[in-house]
């Protein structure tokens, strides 16, 4: 599987047949954030390798953007088979990010945006 599969206009039915955990993450080309938290899952396999990792372009799909409130990038939201978990915020470190998906999934899941 690649590191990032990109979402577009199959986001919700793409999430819905997705079994256990995804991290869908909001990006931009101009975002140097965005494109350092890339590396960082690329570069940190086998941290993630339980997680199915999505990208969707936010400035591309701006209905699905404003759907999730999305006003910074990167922004991250935690799925669990297939349904909404909760906004993801975390530090841009390999162990940190690893460690706010595990309390999260820890918690209840939230209601959709």
């Amino acid at each position: 599987m690649p590191v990032l599969t990109p979402l577009a206009g199959d986001f919700h039915h793409r999430l819905a047949e997705t079994p256990g955990v995804s991290l869908v993450l909001f990006t931009g080309p101009a975002c140097g954030a965005c494109k350092r938290l890339k590396q960082i899952l690329a570069e940190q396999r086998a941290l993630f390798a339980d997680v199915h990792l999505f990208e969707v372009d936010a400035g591309r799909d701006m209905a699905l953007t404003r759907e999730f409130g999305v006003f910074h990038l990167p922004a991250l939201f935690l799925f669990r088979d297939g349904d909404y978990h909760c906004a993801l915020h975390s530090e841009a470190q390999p162990e940190r990010l690893r460690a706010a998906i595990d309390t999260a999934l820890a918690r209840p899941a939230e209601e959709a945006p």
